[in-house]
């Protein structure tokens, strides 16, 4: 950096990067992925998501990890975030629900009520 002008530059492109990030606005899907949560089966279900989403070509997803949660009897937890809404948490979640989640939840829109721990 040279000058005050080329640090001006450098802002004004960080700050376009962050807008064109934020309109984007994707479905965030978070799987408790501490110890707990792999012994109870978290990695299968986080398999299953990603293939679910990959069978149906959905882009506007966000899958991410995340450590213990503190809800140890509900594991493996998925957490699904659309923008705007609130938080659904979903608890003892297997493989087959975790394709079920995003096929009703994630696609269509319809929490699934029976699995939810916290809303």
């Amino acid at each position: 950096m040279k000058s005050l002008e080329e640090l001006r530059q450098i802002k004004e492109k960080a700050l376009e990067e962050i807008r064109l990030r934020e309109q984007e606005k994707k479905v965030q899907v978070i799987i408790g992925m501490g110890t707990c949560g792999i012994a109870a089966g978290a990695r299968e279900v986080m398999s299953a998501i990603l293939d679910e989403l990959g069978k149906r070509r959905l882009t506007n997803v966000a899958v991410t990890q995340t450590g213990c949660i503190g809800l140890c009897a509900q594991e493996p937890l998925v957490d699904v975030i659309f923008p705007g809404k609130p938080k659904v948490t979903y608890g003892k979640i297997d493989p087959f629900k975790a394709r079920q989640i995003v096929a009703q939840h994630i696609v269509n829109g319809i929490i699934i009520e029976e699995w939810v721990v916290n809303k």
